[in-house]
């Protein structure tokens, strides 16, 4: 049996999306439980030259939005990075659910040899469809994604591995 495209970039989006809206609320919990102004939270990192979590549910919530607009070929929308709060995060994440949702099984399917051009400053970088899903998007998608649970957990957030995975497949 053969996995799509879709199968292989949407459910696994989406899980993801929303298990770390959930790890975002015990966050959110533990600082008014632990009486801890939550932009300290916001804005701690794991090592001083990396992203804060705000920064990396920012970036994590982009690659979803942006890997499923390129594997369309459609042009993925722009999320300014404005949050500054646990709940401005949650409906970030919200927004890019809608965006992964909005896309059917047939505009993402047959994207394995599909030219995506990704613009960068320091130039186009151009990829196959499936090398681009695989390679690209979903490694930097769970690169930020791990990022985020890690600096909930290096704060005291009690969280497990069932927290990230968002319990089990369905």
């Amino acid at each position: 049996m053969t996995i799509s495209m879709y199968q292989a970039s949407a459910p696994v989006y989406l899980q993801y999306l929303n298990s770390i809206s959930a790890v975002l609320d015990k966050g959110a919990a533990f600082a008014e439980a632990k009486k801890i102004d939550p932009a300290r939270i916001l804005d701690a990192r794991l090592y001083p030259d990396m992203h804060p979590l705000v920064k990396q549910v920012q970036i994590f919530t982009d690659q979803a939005v942006r890997g499923m607009s390129r594997l369309a070929g459609t042009e993925p929308p722009s999320f300014p990075d404005t949050e500054t709060s646990f709940d401005e995060l949650k409906a970030r994440i919200a927004r890019a659910i809608a965006h992964v949702q909005s896309f059917k099984p047939e505009q993402i399917d047959g994207s394995e040899t599909r030219d995506v051009v990704m613009k960068t400053p320091r130039g186009d970088l151009t990829f196959k469809g499936q090398q681009y899903l695989l390679q690209f998007s979903l490694p930097n998608f769970f690169f930020h994604a791990t990022a985020a649970y890690a600096i909930l957990r290096h704060v005291g957030v009690e969280l497990g591995k069932m927290d990230f995975m968002g319990g089990p497949p369905r």
